[in-house]
């Protein structure tokens, strides 16, 4: 069964961290109920969702996508480029170490999830302002003896590679290529999002539907055009935050043995 952990919003979104957008007013009461509508979708298409306490004192613990990368056979705990939000990486991993291992990178390293889009045994990793090569290098030697392959992308202009660019599916890849070098994609069916919606290209699929926000009926008609089953969400709130839907989910299959030792 897919798992996802999430955390509710708290008051203090408000000064969470923003690096290529100015800081807006966010409504936290319409922030709250975007965020029970997200968990209630994961719910409807089958995903167990496990609902933490708020952090108070942590503006961007909703994003909980950024504290871990997790495959099936352990969980490489983050070391946030944003060093105020390292503290979000120990107020999840006991809840995580109950289905995974963690595996910690040296303190050189800095490596947040929304920099991982993930195909198979292949993890695509994007070298941002909050992921640098050790980071890179890190995951790639924690996943290697797995049989993972990690490979670099430069980002450039967003804040994460999930920003910019989603797989959703049958052999394609959704894009934004102003912000992701796409030769690293290279044999992917690519998809360029419209210039005029560049923020669209982050989406989340769960079984046969893919999931993006409703701010982009562009994107929207194009993958609807190609076949794709696209279901849309209000998440106005959270893109003030410089945030996505892949953003407010940390998401894996826990029917995977358990690794833990």
């Amino acid at each position: 069964m897919l798992t996802a952990i999430t955390r509710p919003v708290t008051e203090a979104i408000a000064d969470c961290e923003l690096t290529f957008l100015p800081r807006q007013r966010i409504d936290v009461s319409k922030a709250i109920r975007q965020h029970r509508e997200y968990e209630d979708r994961l719910r409807r298409l089958g995903v167990d969702v496990i609902s933490l306490s708020t952090e108070p004192g942590l503006p961007d613990s909703p994003f909980v996508e950024d504290v871990a990368v997790v495959v099936d056979e352990l969980a490489v705990m983050a070391v946030m480029g944003a060093i105020n939000r390292r503290p979000e990486v120990h107020s999840i991993e006991g809840v995580l170490s109950r289905y995974r291992s963690p595996r910690y990178l040296n303190n050189s390293a800095t490596l947040e999830g929304g920099d991982v889009v993930r195909v198979g045994n292949s993890l695509y990793v994007g070298m941002s302002r909050r992921t640098n090569r050790e980071g890179v290098e890190g995951l790639r030697d924690a996943l290697k003896p797995h049989g993972y392959r990690v490979k670099a992308v430069q980002v450039s202009g967003c804040l994460h590679l999930s920003t910019g660019c989603s797989y959703i599916g049958s052999n394609t890849v959704l894009v934004n290529p102003d912000w992701v070098d796409i030769s690293p994609f290279d044999g992917f069916d690519i998809i360029n999002v419209p210039r005029s919606e560049p923020w669209a290209a982050n989406t989340l699929v769960i079984g046969d539907t893919l999931i993006m926000a409703d701010a982009y009926p562009e994107t929207r008609e194009l993958l609807l055009r190609r076949g794709f089953n696209v279901e849309t969400l209000d998440i106005s709130e959270f893109e003030k935050a410089e945030a996505g839907l892949t953003c407010l989910s940390l998401i894996f299959d826990s029917d995977r043995p358990n690794h833990v030792a």
